[in-house]
């Protein structure tokens, strides 16, 4: 192991960010790993109007003094992509392609990219006139014919800002005529835009060209009709997908990728968290993701703070301890607690607020059995006690 950390952020976007501000706020000695831009999708946005507090102000903006304030707390912010991690242990083994980081505790906070067709000629012009970020690549379509493909809000607001480069902007519409997947502000704003215009009930089966973009198929859904359109761009922005690939197969998630994680921002793995973009939630914006960072960095503190507590009292221990798991759900169990006589010192578990220590324990309370006390020495289990 190259360095030990209290907490390692896995991603530097706004929530990566946030999680920062926090973590280095609390003291805690805490690490961002960020494999591009620090800032992550949001540097990309070239205009926020909707975050609380500002009315105006752009992703560069923004994210570049998000990383100051974290920097301003301690937080080391290093490019390095991640390549795996083993999260089975107390430390957390984070892996990059030149070192190796322990951590008592990671937020997975790696956001998502850009979902891919995959119809013909897409990836082979991909960096030739096919792209996915408008603010990366608007400024090299100037005074050219561009499609973009989606009716999202990205797709929408990101068409307009490629207007301020492109003669034109022609947007492939699944839906019938003045349908749009964005929000109504947006929409009425593109619809009578003089530089857009719109195909509906279409959707694009190829892109053309050789080593170029000269053109698209584009299919009429209705009447299944294809057409041969030329342009001279192709921006797609028909969604995103979770960056979570790499991923252990011990951290769940659901069928599209989505990490789950409860109110507290937690995985089902202990000490490992979840925020921003990645995660299975309804609303992805950087305001909600700043939210989610703040969220998981001070549960991962609460976590940390937990786990020194166990190793002080548990693991360190000269002698033996009683572990006497209770919870206030249940009647009785701190009073069948209490009643314990031992020459050994007893400590009561609440595990309504020490859920990591039953789940350490495989200790599972209910109606039948509202306590449950082990002997335990350096945290090995030696006894379970009658109650």
């Amino acid at each position: 192991m190259d360095a030990m950390y209290d907490l390692i952020i896995i991603g530097a976007g706004p929530a990566g960010l946030a999680a920062g501000i926090y973590g280095g706020r609390a003291h805690l000695h805490t690490l961002i790993l960020e494999k591009s831009t620090v800032g992550g999708r949001a540097y990309t946005t070239r205009e926020i109007v909707n975050y609380p507090g500002i009315p105006s102000t752009s992703g560069p903006d923004l994210t570049e003094k998000m990383a100051e304030q974290a920097k301003g707390f301690g937080v080391e912010i290093k490019r390095e992509p991640v390549k795996s991690m083993d999260v089975s242990g107390d430390v957390k083994l984070i892996n990059t392609r030149r070192h190796q980081y322990g951590a008592k505790a990671v937020i997975i906070a790696t956001g998502t990219s850009a979902r891919i067709l995959g119809i013909p000629g897409e990836r082979e012009l991909t960096g030739q006139g096919v792209a996915y970020c408008a603010t990366c690549d608007a400024e090299f379509f100037q005074d050219q014919h561009v499609v973009v493909v989606g009716s999202g809000d990205q797709a929408i607001e990101e068409g307009m800002y490629i207007t301020k480069f492109a003669s034109r902007v022609t947007v492939i519409v699944l839906h019938d005529e003045g349908i749009l997947d964005c929000n109504k502000e947006s929409a009425e704003k593109a619809l009578h835009h003089p530089k857009m215009d719109f195909i509906w009930n279409s959707v694009l089966t190829e892109v053309c060209g050789d080593t170029q973009v000269t053109g698209v198929k584009i299919k009429n859904i209705k009447t299944e009709e294809i057409t041969d359109y030329p342009c001279d761009g192709v921006f797609f922005f028909v969604g995103m997908i979770p960056e979570t690939k790499w991923l252990p197969d011990c951290l769940e998630k659901d069928s599209r990728g989505w990490l789950h994680v409860n109110e507290q921002m937690e995985t089902n793995v202990p000490g490992v968290y979840a925020a921003g973009d990645v995660r299975d939630k309804y609303l992805r914006q950087v305001s909600t993701a700043i939210s989610d960072g703040a969220v998981a960095a001070t549960a991962a503190e609460r976590y940390i703070e937990d786990l020194d507590y166990f190793r002080e009292q548990v693991l360190e221990s000269p002698e033996p301890v009683i572990l006497g798991f209770w919870s206030p759900e249940f009647n009785g169990s701190i009073d069948a607690i209490g009643n314990i006589s031992s020459p050994y010192r007893v400590m009561e578990v609440d595990v309504s607020r020490k859920k990591a220590w039953a789940d350490r324990y495989h200790v599972v309370l209910s109606e039948e059995t509202p306590a449950v006390a082990l002997l335990v020495d350096k945290g090995e289990v030696k006894e379970q006690l009658k109650l």
